[in-house]
Order: C-alpha cells, then sequence, then structure tokens
C-alpha cells in the first residue's frame, strides 16, 4: 500500500513539474517566442483598410486587383520597435517598407503594394527589427 501511494505521489509531482515547464507562449506566433517582444495577432492580405480592419481579405485576388494591403496586429508589444513587410513576387524582392510598433497591449499597421497585374505567387515576409522572419503571409494573383 506505502509502494502504491508513494509511486502515485511521484507520478502525481512529475505532472506538476512536466506542465511547469510548458511555455506561456505556447500557441502563439513565433515573433514572441524568439524574442522579438511581441506576438502577432493578425497578418492577412486584403483589398484594403477600413477603420482599422482588413476588408477583401483573401488568399487569391484576380490580376485586375489594383493594389493589396498587407495588415498586421501586434499584442503585447514590450517597446517601440521597428517590422518591416517585404513583398516578394516569386523569389524577387519587390518592396520593403519599415513601419512601427509602438509599445502597448495592440498596435495595428498595413503596408500596401502596386501590383501591376503581375500574375503568380506572391509572399510578404514580416521581419523585425533585426532583420529575423517572424511570420510569412502567401497570396496569388490570377
Amino acid at each position: 500500500m506505502k509502494k502504491h501511494a508513494l509511486l502515485s505521489l511521484i507520478f502525481f509531482l512529475t505532472l506538476i513539474a512536466v506542465w511547469g515547464m510548458v511555455p506561456p507562449t505556447y500557441g502563439q506566433e513565433k515573433a514572441k517566442q524568439e524574442g522579438a517582444g511581441f506576438t502577432i495577432a493578425r497578418a492577412v492580405i486584403g483589398t484594403g483598410v477600413e477603420q482599422g480592419e482588413p476588408v477583401g481579405v483573401a488568399e487569391a485576388f484576380p490580376a485586375s486587383t489594383e493594389k493589396v494591403y498587407c495588415f498586421l496586429e501586434a499584442k503585447d508589444i514590450g517597446q517601440d520597435t521597428e517590422v518591416s513587410f517585404v513583398w516578394f513576387h516569386g523569389q524577387k524582392e519587390m518592396l520593403k517598407i519599415g513601419l512601427p510598433l509602438k509599445k502597448g497591449p495592440r498596435w495595428r499597421t498595413n503596408a500596401s503594394k502596386n501590383l501591376r497585374e503581375l500574375k503568380g505567387d506572391w509572399k510578404v515576409e514580416i521581419r523585425d527589427g533585426s532583420g529575423n522572419l517572424l511570420k510569412e503571409v502567401p497570396f496569388k494573383v490570377e
């Protein structure tokens, strides 16, 4: 009986120890886990931004779409910093835009790109101030 109780106690303490090692950011974006000082809550491509929210969000756009926007919502920003939106058509870098993120619980920003009817695979890489990749947002122009 004592052996069973001791084994149960050891099992219970092991569970507590393992549970305590799970980081509190488990399941959140890579940005927080890699020390960027914030969490990416949303990063989407759309046809506009109205009243601080993205509109026309999609993963594919017709070639007639003149301009698209990469919308970013960041949370838990520990200090003023900057993020870069790097636009790629295929493997070719087309545009790089640096924008600020201000310290606080939430910050939204966006960068736009004229597509010039360039069909194919596109992506926006969101990078921290040191150039580290935080998130990739792919989309197509058909």
